[in-house]
């Protein structure tokens, strides 16, 4: 098995977190981690074009086998926000599929169910397992990067289970994506 290198995307348009893991024999190790942050007072199409551009930057440095977003919540409040994550989590998808990188999706339930063992689990309990998985003295910092590490880690597990079940000639359906 090689050394398989996955970036992890929380979208936003104010801040968004990524994650890059490298994952051999059923062990992540962190790469990096940050956040991206455009301009809040550039209108929206130029906050889009700076979170692409700065999201082409860390797709192309660090080399990514493929790339997982959060899926969008289905139950905004405000209809308006739900259009403006789908613009952050397009111009996302573009940076990677125009750098030949494939995009997976994931719901934040089942992120957090991968990790702690409930969909419903707080973030303090999530972050504490990307601390424990990652073997990190700290919590990722700001809470956007852990989120971000936390769907890297939870689509490495999901791929691999995906992987032992190709082996064993057993077809597992993808699940759709709904945002």
């Amino acid at each position: 098995m090689t050394v398989r290198r996955i970036l992890g995307v929380d979208p936003g348009l104010r801040t968004t977190g990524y994650g890059v893991i490298d994952c051999e024999h059923g062990r992540c190790r962190l790469v990096e981690g940050g956040i991206l942050v455009p301009r809040a007072d550039l209108p929206l199409e130029g906050r889009l074009t700076q979170l692409h551009a700065a999201m082409v930057e860390v797709v192309v440095a660090t080399r990514p086998d493929c790339m997982v977003v959060e899926e969008l919540w289905t139950s905004y409040k405000n209809p308006t926000t739900a259009v403006l994550m789908g613009h952050a989590r397009g111009v996302i998808a573009l940076a990677a599929g125009a750098n030949g990188v494939g995009v997976e999706h994931l719901a934040h339930s089942l992120v957090k169910r991968a990790l702690a063992g409930s969909g419903a689990a707080p973030k303090a309990q999530v972050s504490g397992m990307v601390m424990q998985l990652l073997g990190l003295r700290t919590a990722p910092q700001p809470a956007d990067v852990s989120d971000a590490l936390a769907l890297a880690i939870a689509f490495a597990n999901i791929d691999a289970q995906r992987a032992r079940f190709a082996q064993a000639g057993i077809s597992v359906a993808r699940r759709r994506a709904r945002g």
